[in-house]
């Protein structure tokens, strides 16, 4: 019978590897959003991202967007005009249902 992973102790060890990190300063609104997200898209479940940018706008945009996708902010930190974010991807509705979209919304 194969082995099955629980993927508790699969997230655990991608969030051992060092986070991947988005130097997204320069690029204005929505840009750092944008690239966030399809980072995180790509990413691993339980892998950090660590994002920094210079946007003002991406205090507002950054952890609305992961709030929004079911992800986690571990940290977020101002340093001068540099903003830091760092966030653990979580499992979203749509990947767990396999459908490609949000719980709740019907493609056409």
């Amino acid at each position: 019978m194969p082995s099955r992973r629980n993927p508790r102790i699969m997230a655990t060890a991608v969030s051992d590897e060092p986070p991947l990190r988005l130097d997204l300063k320069g690029l204005k609104c929505p840009l750092p959003a944008l690239h966030t997200r399809r980072a995180l898209a790509r990413a691993q479940v339980g892998a950090v991202i660590v994002v920094e940018c210079t946007d003002p706008m991406a205090a507002i945009d950054i952890p609305h967007l992961v709030r929004q996708d079911g992800h986690e902010l571990v940290a977020q930190q101002r340093q001068g005009d540099t903003l830091s974010f760092q966030i653990r991807k979580h499992e979203t509705p749509a990947a767990r249902e396999g459908d490609g979209h949000p719980a709740g919304v019907t493609s056409i």
